[in-house]
């Protein structure tokens, strides 16, 4: 949780995330560094080859971690947001997920 902070401000850095038009003026953005946060137990076991940024080679690493789920317009821009994430991210290999989300 202490890299939460770089992690965020590295996505929104971007503006193409966490950003949200105003319902009668979609040309105008109402809202920004809008996301979604939850907070859960994550675990894994680092291998042999790994560089860890926590934990130890071969021993389960428990801990509390922060998920942030943002919005991203734009299929084009999703590239970009993940990079931003990967670059400020801690692990070596940071976990994301993307969905394709539609408005009815």
């Amino acid at each position: 949780p202490t890299s939460l902070p770089a992690c965020k401000n590295a996505i929104f850095s971007t503006s193409l995330c966490g950003q949200f038009p105003l319902p009668n003026r979609p040309d105008t953005i109402g809202y920004k560094n809008v996301c979604w946060e939850t907070t859960g137990t994550g675990q894994f076991i680092p291998g042999e080859d790994s560089t860890p940024d926590i934990g130890e080679r071969g021993k389960l690493e428990v801990l509390e971690e922060i998920r942030v789920e943002v919005q991203v317009r734009g299929r084009e821009n999703v590239g970009v947001v993940v990079e931003a994430l990967k670059k400020a991210h801690p692990y070596e290999v940071p976990v994301y997920e993307v969905y394709k989300m539609e408005d009815f």
